[in-house]
């Protein structure tokens, strides 16, 4: 019998406006590196949404 063990990070981070925020928001995903971030109250319509500042992350 093979037993795993597997451990998920999952993590919420209210932002409240992305844009303006961004850094700490990478700063952050760094330190704490979560397999799954939920984020909250990004405040940016999809055409402002910093798509190239998160890039190597899947959406």
């Amino acid at each position: 019998m093979i037993l795993c063990s597997f451990i998920m990070k999952i993590a919420t981070y209210n932002i409240n406006g992305i844009n303006g925020r961004l850094h700490n928001l990478l700063r952050w995903l760094a330190e704490e590196k979560p397999d799954v971030v939920c984020l909250q109250e990004l405040k940016a319509p999809d055409n402002l949404f910093p798509k190239r500042g998160i890039a190597r992350y899947r959406l």
